[in-house]
């Protein structure tokens, strides 16, 4: 096809990493410089090793004018090597890359920005490495400086910005000088809510434009929303290429093959009934520790009941990662015991309840209000992305709660008296 705007052919990045031997301990160190001193030598110290890294590795893609890309992958995966790349910020060590267009990138807070100079200066210093004649940057210069809100410090040196000053003065001039190819790593998490949905808004109006937007984020919903193609990388290698849902899925279907969140514990022969093991699992029934927004969690927990105990109950309580009680639920068991037997007792987490983050549970068998039996804590941790809900639009969702409100809405139109 002739219409593509950025063409990337076996791209490779090599560094090399130095590592200095160490003496073991000082006393190593006194020894060997005394030998050294006996002998008549000076002491040097060790030479340097070298280690070889691929950060990129062989990756070659198409990518078409006007499309938006999400690029995944876990720290230390190949990202922002590659924006970097593509950027021109550093040389590739092996393959080509071919641009039809100008390229604007956001990698860093305050990319580009010299802190010397005003923000005022620092606009038409962008916009003339970006190739922008004075003419183009003034026909834009009202917008760049209401989108980012900092009218009263237009003619401080920047480096008395703030960090979130900073981001917003950075992510207007990328967003609207009129290049054909803007590149963004994950640095809207920067600012406050209301400057994360302001450019999220402005990146919509982009691709309507036409522009070709390659956009880095751990924000699997924010991906899946804004791109219509996505890449996964790993350890510096391009795994797949597909629609943004599919490579997300596999994803965390990847992540999911390397972690294991399953509990084990000896059965004790002094204990009436105690907790064995517990997993958290997918619908299907398979051991799972990755979720989506929408899944249904299955918690799974296998008890052994020595001794029969009457009323006594199983339950669950489920903590957010910073410790905050989501919810208790439990479950009598007094009519399910035998001696001597093992039980395995689930329970069903709806899919669009709980909110992206990580959790974890504390299960306990106990007799309500007379005794603890027993007791295990911070067991299966899971994680829950979310790749599409209404909320995946903001970057930044530590602070909207734990969980999905289904709540019933109303609107009425109301007459005013003036």
């Amino acid at each position: 096809m002739t219409d593509w705007a950025i063409r990337v052919d076996n791209l490779g990045k090599k560094y090399t990493i130095r590592h200095q031997r160490q003496h073991q301990t000082l006393r190593h160190a006194l020894t060997d410089s005394l030998r050294n001193l006996k002998r008549g030598r000076s002491h040097h110290p060790a030479a340097p090793t070298q280690e070889e890294f691929w950060a990129l590795n062989n990756i070659s893609f198409t990518i078409q004018q006007g499309d938006r890309v999400g690029i995944i992958g876990r720290n230390g995966a190949g990202k922002s090597t590659l924006l970097k790349l593509l950027s021109r910020i550093t040389e590739p060590t092996t393959g080509k890359i071919h641009l039809r267009g100008r390229v604007a990138s956001l990698l860093e807070v305050g990319t580009g920005f010299h802190p010397e100079l005003t923000g005022r200066e620092n606009i038409f210093l962008n916009g003339s490495i970006l190739g922008m004649e004075r003419q183009e940057i003034l026909k834009k210069f009202d917008e760049i400086v209401a989108f980012a809100e900092v009218e009263r410090f237009l003619d401080t040196p920047v480096k008395r910005y703030s960090s979130g000053m900073y981001v917003r003065l950075a992510f207007a001039v990328a967003a609207h000088l009129e290049t054909e190819i803007l590149i963004i790593d994950e640095v809207l998490a920067v600012g406050d809510a209301k400057f994360q949905e302001k450019c999220l808004g402005k990146m919509k109006n982009v691709q309507r434009e036409g522009r070709t937007v390659i956009f880095v984020s751990h924000q699997m919903g924010m991906i899946n929303q804004l791109c219509n193609h996505a890449f996964f990388l790993d350890n510096g290698v391009l795994v797949e290429e597909n629609i943004p849902s599919i490579i997300i899925q596999n994803y965390l279907n990847h992540i999911h093959q390397e972690q294991n969140n399953r509990f084990f514990k000896a059965k004790k022969n002094n204990q009436d009934i105690q907790i064995i093991s517990a997993e958290t699992a997918s619908q299907s029934g398979q051991s799972k520790v990755q979720f989506s927004h929408d899944e249904g969690i299955i918690l799974k927990i296998n008890v052994y009941v020595l001794h029969p105990v009457e009323n006594a109950t199983i339950g669950v309580l489920l903590k957010d990662y910073q410790g905050r009680n989501v919810f208790t639920t439990q479950y009598n068991l007094e009519n399910s015991q035998k001696q001597s037997t093992e039980l395995q007792a689930s329970m069903k987490i709806p899919g669009m309840f709980l909110r992206p983050g990580r959790y974890s549970f504390l299960a306990a068998v106990h007799v309500p209000n007379i005794r603890e039996i027993d007791c295990v804590e911070e067991i299966c941790s899971f994680m829950i992305f979310d790749i599409g809900s209404e909320f995946s639009i903001y970057s930044d969702q530590s602070d909207q709660g734990c969980v999905f409100a289904n709540c019933q809405w109303n609107i009425h139109e109301t007459s005013v008296i003036v």
